[in-house]
C-alpha cells in the first residue's frame, strides 16, 4: 500500500512540475478604465498570429492529451455513444416539409461519420438519397465539410445546402434541382444560414433571401459589423446580391453596424415582408413592406414595433399580426393587432398570461393557433386557441419541452415533438378529427434498458436573496443520501435563453457510471421570464454565479454530496457562471470545466463577435464596473488553491475567441496555489462546438467526463501508474 501511494505522489509531483515549467510568458499591459487600472498580464496571447503563442497552446494541449491518456477509461464516453448510435441504427434531423408533401432531411446511420441529405415525396414515399457531403470538393485535399442546414423551395424543386467544416460558421451555400440533382456552378460564400435565421425562398422559387456577410474573414474584426440581408436569383453571379435590407440600403432605418437586419419568416400568400433588426436585446425593432414594392426595389420600409413594445415572434394572419406580448406581463400574452392599423401596446388579447406559465412559441394553421407554454423552463404543456376559445391538448406522457411544427396558415398539418431528460423525443402529428396525437416518428423507437432506473426531480432551492432557483436533479433511483454521490452542475444563465429538458445521453452516461446530475437555472436565463433575465443582466450579473454557488451549497447541506464530490460545467456565455463560482469560491467546488467559455469579456469589444449588450460596455462607467466583475480572469488570484480545472476552446470559434480561455488557463496555471492540474485543450479542427462530425464532438466531451470522474475519485478513472524505466 505505501509503494502504490508513494507512485501516486510522484504521478502527481511530476504532473506539476511539467506544467510549472511550461508556464507561458507574460508581457503585461496596463489600461485605466474611469480612474481604475487593469492589469493584463497576458495580453501577449491575443496575438494568435505570433508562432510563440500557437506553439505554448500545442504544446499545452499536447500535454493535456498525455495526462488524459493516462486515465484508463478516457475513451469509455465516446465508445458508449457510437454504440448507442449503432443501436439506434440511425438519426434524422432538420425535417423540411413542403406544403406539396415533400420531405426533406438529413439522415446519419451508425456507421457513416457524418449525416447526408435525402428525400421522399410524401410521408410514405420511396427515400431517395440527394447529396453527400463527402463530394463536395472532393477533388481538394484537407476537407471534412458536413451539411448544417437545409432549404427547399416552396414547391420542393430546388433545395439550398449550407456546407461547412471545422467548427466554422461560415459556410459555402450550393443550390441543387432536386429532379435531376444538378448542382448550379454558383455558390454563395458569405453566409451562415445555420446561425444566422436560415434562407428564405422567393414566392416563385426563383432565387432567396438570406443575410450576407461584409468580410468572409472569420478572423477579422469587422466579421460581424454591416451584415446585410440580399437577395439572390439563381443562376446569376453568386457576388450579385441584391442588397433589400441593410444600413447602407436602408440609412433612415439607422441600422447600426452592429446590428443584424433579418426577414422574419412568412407564408407564400402573405402579402409582406417583416423585417427585424437583431442584436442582443430581448425585444427588437421591427419594420414593415409590402412585397410588390421591395421586389420592385423600392426602399419604403415602415416601422412596425419598437422594443418598448415588447412583442416578439411576430406572424402575419390574414390582415393581422400575431404576436407574443411582455408588456405589462410577467409570463406573456398572445396576441393579435391589425396590420394596417397596429397598436401593439393595446392589442387584442387571443390568450391571457397563465399563473407561473410562460407562453413559450406558436404555430398558426387553418384550424387555429396552437401553442405551448413552460414552467421553471422544465414542464411544457400544450394548448389551441380556436374559434375565441382557448383549450389544452392531453400530451401522450409529461415532458419537459415541446417543439413545434407546421406546414403552414393555410394547412391543418401540425406536429409536435416532446422530450424530457430521460426520454428520448418522440414526433407526434396532431389529427384535428378525433383532437389527438398520433406517433409518427421518422427515427426508429430505440430501448434503451441501461437507463429505466433513472429519475427526475425538479425542485426549487432558495438562494441567498429569498429568490426561489429551479433545479433539475437527474439520477439513479436508488440513489442514497450520504454525501458521497458524485455530482455534476450544469448552468448557463444568459441571453434570456431557458435550459430546457432534452435526451441527453452526456447526463445519462454519468449517472450509469455512479454519478449524479444537476440542472441548475440560474439567474440571466429565461425560466421565469424577462425578470429572470434582468435578474442576471449587466449590474446584477452577480446573481448567475451566486445562484450557482447557492445551489451547491444546497446539496451539499442536503447530503446529496459533498465538496469533494462537486464538478461544476459551463459552456460559452456560461463560462462567465463557473468562472466567477470557482474564483470566488473556490474552496467549494472539485472540479471545474469550462467549454468554450467566456472568460475575458472585458476585451469582447475588440473580437470578431463585438461585445453582447447583454453583458455591457467598457464606454460606460456602470457597465464597465459590471463586466469587470464578471470577468474571471481578472479574478484569479495569486497563492489561491484553485479546483482542478479543465478549459476548453476552438480554434476557428467565431463566437467566444479561442485567446479568452487561453488566457484563462494561462493566469491560473501561473497563480494556482494548488497542485490540482489546469488542463487546457483547444480543439485545432473544431470552432464553437458545432458544425463537426458527431464522433469528434462525442471525444471532445468524452475528455471533459474522463477529466471529471478522475478528479471525483471514480476508481476505473484513476491515472495509471508511470512506466518504469
Amino acid at each position: 500500500m505505501k509503494i502504490k501511494i508513494f507512485i501516486i505522489i510522484c504521478f502527481f509531483s511530476i504532473f506539476s512540475y511539467s506544467q510549472k515549467t511550461n508556464l507561458s510568458p507574460s508581457k503585461p499591459v496596463t489600461e485605466s478604465y474611469f480612474g481604475t487600472k487593469v492589469i493584463d498580464e497576458y495580453r501577449n496571447l491575443e496575438s494568435l498570429e505570433d508562432p510563440n503563442t500557437i506553439n505554448w497552446i500545442k504544446s499545452q494541449t499536447a500535454y493535456t492529451n498525455s495526462i488524459l491518456d493516462q486515465i484508463p477509461k478516457r475513451n469509455y464516453y465516446v465508445e458508449k455513444r457510437l454504440e448507442l448510435d449503432k443501436r439506434q441504427g440511425y438519426s434524422v434531423s432538420d425535417l423540411k416539409i413542403t406544403g406539396n408533401d415533400k420531405y426533406f432531411y438529413l439522415k446519419k446511420n451508425e456507421n457513416e461519420k457524418v449525416a447526408k441529405l435525402y428525400y421522399k415525396d410524401g410521408l410514405s414515399g420511396k427515400e431517395e438519397l440527394l447529396y453527400d457531403p463527402v463530394n463536395y470538393k472532393n477533388n481538394e485535399r484537407n476537407h471534412d465539410f458536413v451539411i448544417n442546414y437545409i432549404s427547399p423551395s416552396w414547391d420542393g424543386s430546388k433545395i439550398a445546402i449550407s456546407m461547412s467544416e471545422k467548427g466554422n460558421e461560415l459556410a459555402d451555400v450550393i443550390i441543387m434541382d432536386v429532379k435531376t440533382k444538378y448542382i448550379q456552378p454558383e455558390i454563395l460564400t458569405n453566409t451562415a444560414p445555420a446561425s444566422f435565421d436560415g434562407i428564405k425562398w422567393l414566392n416563385d422559387n426563383t432565387g432567396f433571401f438570406c443575410v450576407a456577410f461584409s468580410t468572409i474573414d472569420s478572423k477579422s474584426k469587422d466579421f460581424y459589423k454591416n451584415t446585410r440581408t440580399v437577395l439572390y436569383k439563381i443562376g446569376t453571379d453568386s457576388t450579385n446580391l441584391i442588397e433589400i435590407f441593410s444600413a447602407k440600403n436602408n440609412p433612415e432605418l439607422k441600422i447600426t453596424e452592429d446590428q443584424f437586419p433579418m426577414l422574419l419568416d412568412f407564408d407564400q400568400e402573405d402579402q409582406y415582408y417583416i423585417g427585424m433588426v437583431v442584436d442582443y436585446s430581448y425585444y427588437r425593432k421591427t419594420f414593415i413592406i409590402s412585397k410588390k414594392d421591395l421586389l420592385e426595389g423600392k426602399k419604403n420600409w415602415k416601422p412596425l414595433s419598437d422594443p418598448n413594445d415588447k412583442a416578439k415572434n411576430l406572424e402575419i394572419w390574414n390582415n393581422d399580426i400575431v404576436f407574443v406580448s411582455g408588456y405589462n406581463s410577467s409570463f406573456n400574452k398572445l396576441c393579435k393587432t391589425s396590420i394596417n392599423n397596429f397598436n401593439f401596446k393595446n392589442p387584442e388579447v387571443l390568450v391571457p398570461e397563465k399563473k407561473d406559465e410562460i407562453i413559450k412559441s406558436y404555430r398558426i394553421t387553418k384550424d387555429g393557433i396552437y401553442y405551448t407554454t413552460t414552467k421553471n423552463g422544465v414542464e411544457a404543456k400544450l394548448y389551441v386557441y380556436k374559434d375565441g376559445k382557448d383549450s389544452p391538448i392531453q400530451l401522450p406522457y409529461p415532458s419537459g419541452n415541446i417543439n413545434l411544427e407546421n406546414k403552414g396558415v393555410n394547412y391543418s398539418d401540425f406536429w409536435i415533438t416532446c422530450s424530457g431528460w430521460a426520454n428520448e423525443g418522440q414526433r407526434f402529428k396532431y389529427d384535428v378529427k378525433i383532437n389527438a396525437l398520433k406517433p409518427e416518428n421518422l427515427t426508429p423507437i430505440t430501448e434503451y434498458p441501461e437507463f429505466k432506473n433513472i429519475t427526475v426531480n425538479e425542485i426549487s432551492i432558495k438562494a441567498r436573496d429569498g429568490e426561489e432557483i429551479p433545479v433539475s436533479l437527474i439520477y439513479n433511483k436508488n440513489l442514497r443520501k450520504d454525501g458521497k454521490n458524485m455530482v455534476l452542475i450544469d448552468s448557463y444563465g444568459s441571453y434570456g435563453i431557458s435550459y430546457t429538458p432534452f435526451f441527453a445521453k452526456m447526463y445519462l452516461l454519468w449517472i450509469n457510471q455512479g454519478g449524479m446530475v444537476a440542472v441548475a437555472h440560474v439567474r440571466g436565463g429565461g425560466e421565469k421570464g424577462e425578470k429572470w433575465r434582468l435578474g442576471g443582466y449587466k449590474e446584477t450579473k452577480p446573481n448567475t454565479w451566486r445562484d450557482l454557488i447557492d445551489c451547491t451549497e444546497y446539496l451539499i447541506k442536503e447530503k446529496y454530496t459533498s465538496k469533494d464530490k462537486v464538478a461544476i460545467w459551463g459552456a460559452s456565455a456560461g463560462g462567465i457562471t463557473v468562472g466567477r463560482a470557482m474564483t470566488e469560491r473556490p474552496d467549494l467546488f472539485k472540479a471545474v470545466i469550462a467549454e468554450v467559455g467566456v472568460m475575458n469579456p472585458l476585451r469582447d469589444e475588440t473580437t470578431p463577435n463585438g461585445q453582447p449588450k447583454e453583458f455591457g460596455t467598457i464606454k460606460d462607467p456602470k457597465e464597465f464596473k459590471a463586466l469587470l466583475e464578471m470577468d474571471s480572469y481578472h479574478h484569479i488570484k495569486k497563492g489561491v488553491k484553485y479546483p482542478a480545472t479543465f478549459i476548453s476552446g476552438g480554434i476557428n470559434d467565431q463566437r467566444v475567441t479561442v485567446w479568452e480561455p487561453v488566457k484563462f488557463a494561462a493566469k491560473l496555471m501561473a497563480n494556482n496555489a494548488s497542485n490540482n492540474p489546469t488542463l487546457l485543450k483547444i480543439d485545432f479542427e473544431g470552432g464553437h462546438g458545432g458544425n463537426i462530425p458527431p464522433a469528434q464532438r462525442y471525444a471532445n466531451l468524452g475528455d471533459m467526463f474522463a477529466f471529471a470522474l478522475w478528479q471525483l475519485g471514480h476508481p476505473d478513472y484513476q491515472p495509471k501508474e508511470p512506466t518504469k524505466k
